[in-house]
């Protein structure tokens, strides 16, 4: 039987099977199929448990031996193998194939490996186990689908946060799941009654964090270049996420754009506070061109994320420039190079 991080909860409160495979490389979301399982194993009476780290080659007769022996207590067990590899070799096969035959009713084999390739999948002992038990294939949540997973997350742990808030934790954790699932715990002990927002969030990563990265919108908002590079060289001294920076500097280029294009409604939150900028920002608007400006902040993301080279702190130096209309080097043609 195949099953999903998603389906599994469900499945436990109906059933156990006699074994378990829980493969993939999200160390997340692997980790909490693992944990259910073994939840589920301590609820059907399974008070012990053995764990055996596996490598090719590995002696498997501990692991035949230990299965056959009878509990010390006479409890019930979960036998846990852990394979590296995920390629048992000979040997291994042909133990993990007898000890899922076996199905043994006092004992629940439960075993974890990383992604399996194709031809892995194919071996006799993975087989058995999508016939004899159940089979959690996790794959990595890619980029379109994280903020789905991150609003999932936040339903889950009672959080009420806006969709500004979910863009900005979708691009400070993409591709890290556990970064990702820390940032919400600590949002959860700090969220309060009321509902999270971007604010909320940059204060969450760092006080100073947040302090510095609005300096920096505002002094480009401002037009003031020389400050927005000395904000910009401070928050790179730091070690503050580019991520982050990049963030609010499109931030600032959507507000202006807002400004522009509907001055009387749709108003940023906190415009208030930054009602002056706004306006002297949205002065010099003629003398910008967005297309150029969005360019330049793609490529900057694309550096960020290992797709263009370059270096992105000099990419968002260039783009903080350009928005104070004062750019210092000609504007780009294309993201891509």
């Amino acid at each position: 039987m195949k099953l999903t991080p998603d389906s599994l909860s469900a499945h436990l409160k109906q059933q156990l099977l006699p074994v378990y495979l829980v493969s993939g490389d999200e160390p997340l979301l692997t980790g909490e199929a693992a944990d259910a399982v073994r939840a589920g194993a301590r609820s059907a009476g399974f008070t012990e448990r053995e764990v055996h780290f596996l490598e090719r080659g590995s002696d498997w007769e501990d692991v035949r031996a230990s299965a056959g022996n009878l509990s010390l207590f006479g409890s019930r067990r979960l036998l846990e193998l852990r394979l590296p590899t995920g390629r048992p070799g000979v040997a291994g096969n042909n133990a993990l194939l007898a000890l899922i035959e076996k199905s043994d009713p006092d004992t629940l084999l439960l075993v974890l490996t990383p992604r399996l390739e194709r031809e892995a999948q194919a071996a006799p002992w993975v087989r058995a186990v999508e016939s004899r038990g159940g089979w959690i294939q996790v794959w990595p949540v890619e980029a379109d689908r994280l903020l789905g997973w991150l609003r999932a997350r936040c339903r889950r742990l009672g959080l009420d946060i806006d969709e500004e808030a979910l863009a900005l934790l979708a691009e400070r954790t993409e591709g890290n799941l556990l970064a990702a699932h820390q940032e919400l715990e600590k949002l959860r002990l700090l969220a309060g009654t009321g509902p999270l927002t971007a604010d909320a969030v940059l204060a969450a990563v760092a006080d100073s964090a947040r302090f510095d990265v609005f300096r920096l919108s505002e002094a480009v908002l401002e037009g003031e270049a020389d400050r927005a590079l000395r904000v910009l060289t401070g928050l790179r001294a730091e070690g503050i996420e580019p991520t982050l920076v990049l963030w609010a500097l499109t931030k600032a280029l959507r507000d202006l754009w807002s400004e522009i294009s509907s001055p009387t409604a749709g108003r940023p939150r906190g415009w208030q506070r930054q009602a002056a900028a706004l306006q002297k920002a949205a002065r010099r608007a003629p003398r910008l061109s967005f297309r150029s400006l969005t360019l330049r902040a793609a490529r900057a993301d694309r550096m960020i994320k290992g797709r263009l080279h370059g270096d992105a702190w000099d990419e968002m130096a260039l783009l903080a420039a350009d928005i104070c209309a004062r750019p210092a080097m000609p504007a780009p043609q294309s993201m891509f190079k």
